[in-house]
């Protein structure tokens, strides 16, 4: 099998286990995520906060959204814009929303919206990933195009990409495209992952 053919493989098997997990899964999981992303400073702190809805399963992020709002945060959604790029809209629980092209609810004609580079914090979907923050998306590359500056930086800065996953979307390894944009962090229900933290050494014999 060809490595196209084995990414959609993988992609096909674990957006299937997302789908599988029940109601109170989700639930548990979201609380989770609460406690793994309040371990990182931005998210307590960072004005300009851009998340997604979930959709296909997606972890979500309802218990995640209304503590920005408390603390005087903003929270964007993503909108798809023109030549596979994303644009992000301020959204609050209650406001209208409606399907983009690929049925994901976006805010319905914002005032105003924000480039990528104008966030401070990202919260990134995902299908799997690895512990050196390399990202197995839905293969659209909307994030890669959007926040391509990055690999031009010295990371981590601003905005700072967090993905978001179930521990189970953990992976050996992700292989690596040249137009990747890794992860800084990723928060699941049991843990915060650093991605720029140095890999453990293994052990050796006294």
């Amino acid at each position: 099998m060809d490595a196209p053919a084995q990414r959609r493989e993988l992609r096909q098997r674990l957006t299937d286990q997302r789908r599988a997990l029940s109601p109170a899964d989700r639930i548990a999981a979201a609380q989770g995520l609460r406690r793994s992303l309040e371990q990182l400073p931005e998210y307590l702190t960072d004005v300009r906060v851009a998340g997604y809805w979930a959709s296909h399963g997606e972890l979500p992020l309802n218990l995640v959204i209304p503590p920005l709002a408390a603390r005087g945060q903003q929270f964007l959604l993503p909108m798809v814009g023109r030549g596979r790029q994303l644009r992000f809209a301020p959204w609050r629980v209650g406001d209208a929303v409606q399907p983009n092209r690929y049925g994901i609810p976006e805010p319905v004609a914002p005032s105003e919206w924000l480039e990528p580079f104008q966030l401070d914090l990202v919260l990134v979907p995902l299908l799997g990933f690895d512990r050196r923050g390399n990202r197995l998306g839905h293969g659209g590359g909307y994030y890669d195009r959007s926040f391509a500056f990055l690999n031009e930086q010295v990371r981590p800065t601003e905005p700072m990409l967090v993905g978001i996953a179930y521990a189970f979307q953990e992976l050996p390894e992700v292989d690596e495209e040249p137009w990747d944009v890794p992860l800084d962090f990723v928060a699941t229900e049991r843990e915060l992952i650093d991605c720029h933290a140095p890999a453990p050494q293994p052990e050796t014999a006294a």
